[in-house]
Formats: C-alpha cells, structure tokens, sequence
C-alpha cells in the first residue's frame, strides 16, 4: 500500500539540511543565549544571523522581528496588545478566519473590551473590499484582522489593497500570514501592514517556532512578562534550534519558491482535472484556481452512505489529508470556514494540501481510491 501525505497546510515535513542545521544547537552548542560568556555568546549570534535573516527576507528591520512558539502566539500578541496598548475599542475581521484569531478577538469582545465587525464575504469566501471599507468609514481606529489566504479554502487576500484602505482610515492592520511565508516574496516596504504572523512548521522548518513583525510605526508592551528576552518583548528562554531551523527553512524556500510553486501548481490543477473526470459531480469549495494559495484544494464531494467515514478511509488506503484545519481534527462541529462562507455542508468535504514532495503518482493513487470509495457508498 502507498503512503500518501496531503496533508501539508497543516504540518510539512522537517527538511533534511533543516535538521543537520539544527542538530549542533541541540549538543554542543547549548548555551543560554542571555549568558554572556562564551556559550551564550554563539547561541545569542545565531539567534541574531536568524533574526537579520528573516528580516532580509521581509525587507524590514531585524528589530521588527520577534520569535515566538509560532503562528498561534504571534496572532495573540498582535491581537491582544494592540487592543490593549493602542487603545483600540472595534475590531474588523471575518468568519473564516483561524481560531488562534476568531477565538482571540470573541474573547476579547465578550469582555466588553472591543465591539467586533464580520466583513461580508462572497460566496467563494473572497472579502467584500466595499464592505470592509464602510465599516471603516463608520468605526474609527479600527484593528483590521484578515488572513493572507485562508488555510482551508486558501482564499487570498489582496493584502496590498487591504493596506491601502486600512491607511486611509488609519485602521491597524493584522494580517495571518502563517500560510504564505515561505510560499509567496514578501516585501512589506510595498505594504501597509503592522502585524504578520509565521509559524514555520508550514515550509519544512520545525514545529513550535514562529515570529511576529511588528512595524516600527507602533510601540505594543509585550504579551508574556519573565526576562529580557526578544529586547524585552517576550519573556523566556528562546527557542535556539527551532529558530536556527526556521532561518535555514526560509532561506530554502526563497531560494527554490519559483521552481516549487511551478511544480505544486501543476500538481494541484492536475488532480482537479483528474477528480472532475473521475468523479464529475464533485464541486470545489472556495476559488481553487484564481486568486487562491496554490498548495490548497478543497473539494466538496457527492453524497455517500457513511460520509463522514470518508477521511477514515482515506486514512486506511494510506493517504493523509483532513476536512479542514488541523487544529480543529477533534471538533465534531464542522468547518467554520465552509459554515462560514454558506458551502454545503451536508456533503463531505476534504482538504488535501501539497508540498514539493508530492507526485503525480501519489495524485494518480489518490484519486483512484476516492473514485473506488464513490462507487462503492454513493447512492
């Protein structure tokens, strides 16, 4: 039986020059970054190479970059102190959004401390950009929290325009870029951005590290108290080789971004062709080929006896992939995202996601099993 992953817009699998990169500041060299004798002093310089890289990579200041525990952390940071320290009382965001977002801002909106908007989305889950723009209109000194693409449906955002309406109405702008670094060039010198997000899981680097850029234009106190660490922004004992592996993976990514995503995009509208002739009453939840993250393909399929048994069986023909967000695998609620964007839900629907390790074989295999899986449960 083949083993397939499509599954990578939750995790990737850690590269192997990531790993031999990391495995040094895992033995010999241990020491406390905010030791000051010799140990300290190369794990403190290692921290500072991944930090300038980074910030390379998102032509920003290296003192606008700070490492956390990943994606989820950054979004709360943003989040939470720039309600807290910018004196924000309205926040903009929408319904489909990662729960380390929705969550964070419900939460604070059910405490009374902000009044939160739902920007309307199309049909295809795209934001209404004249909605978003009327309710800025009518809410001063908003936060405006969009992802970049939606890791469901992988929706993009036209973050550029975003930040040009957030400008206008001098809103602060957040925008979860967990799925998109690593994917797509960067340059926020070109956007008018405060707050993006990193979780480097997500581009072959390792789990449990991320960063958060805050824009020199805003001053936010930090979220976790302790030590000086992070210039006195996130208390703690870094995480020295996740963020050495994190820098290496990016590096990676930049350097082979155009050849990836030539392959995966190819990958990708090679299964979609496959799946519509193999299973013709499939439909595509979301915008599958325009203005959509190309590692994402989530595809409602027709009804079957057991739906809700179809992941399950995918898992025993050896093939990885979810119904939508991992972290989320434990809910028996359903997808908030196609909740959110009014998709059929009473029709499965899978998530696979890709990665520069997967294979037109693996497609080929895949689609075979769903079609046997079709055959045998439709009615």
């Amino acid at each position: 039986m083949m083993k397939v992953y499509l599954d990578n817009a939750a995790t990737t699998p850690l590269d192997k020059d990531v790993l031999e990169a990391m495995l040094p500041y895992m033995t010999e060299h241990f020491g406390n970054p905010s030791s000051i004798h010799s140990f300290g002093r190369k794990t403190r310089a290692a921290i500072e190479a991944a930090r300038k890289l980074v910030a390379k990579t998102l032509n920003v200041s290296p003192s606008e970059i700070f490492f956390t525990s990943g994606g989820t952390e950054a979004d709360n940071m943003a989040i939470r102190c720039s309600i807290h320290d910018l004196k924000l009382t309205h926040a903009i965001s929408s319904k489909i959004e990662h729960h380390a977002v929705l969550h964070t801002l419900e939460k604070l909106a059910a405490e009374g401390l902000i009044k939160l908007s739902f920007v309307n989305l199309g049909l295809d889950g795209h934001v209404d950009l004249n909605h978003l723009e009327q309710l800025l209109k009518e809410n001063d000194r908003s936060l405006v929290s969009l992802m970049h693409a939606n890791n469901e449906i992988g929706n993009l955002l036209p973050i550029i325009k975003v930040g040009e309406l957030c400008e206008t109405y001098n809103a602060i702008f957040h925008s979860d870029t967990v799925q998109t670094i690593g994917h797509y060039p960067m340059d926020l010198q070109k956007v008018n951005v405060h707050f993006i997000t990193c979780g480097a899981h997500k581009f072959h680097g390792p789990k449990g590290v991320g960063f958060l850029y805050v824009s020199s234009k805003i001053k936010i106190a930090p979220l976790l108290y302790g030590g000086s660490q992070e210039r006195n922004m996130r208390g703690g004992t870094e995480n020295l080789y996740g963020i050495v592996g994190l820098a290496k993976a990016l590096e990676n990514s930049i350097a082979q971004m155009e050849e990836h995503q030539k392959q995966i995009e190819e990958l990708k509208n090679y299964m979609i062709d496959e799946l519509k002739a193999a299973i013709p009453e499939i439909e595509f939840n979301g915008s599958c080929q325009e203005n959509c993250l190309y590692t994402v393909l989530n595809v409602r399929f027709p009804h079957t006896e057991n739906a809700e048994m179809l992941l399950f069986n995918l898992d025993i023909a050896g093939i990885s992939a979810s119904g939508g967000s991992a972290c989320t695998s434990g809910s028996d609620l359903g997808s908030h995202v196609l909740h959110g964007i009014g998709s059929d839900v009473t029709r499965p629907s899978v998530r696979f996601s890709f990665s520069k390790y997967n294979t037109k074989l693996e497609v080929d295999y895949t689609v075979a099993k769903l079609k046997e899986l079709f055959l045998v449960n439709s009615y």
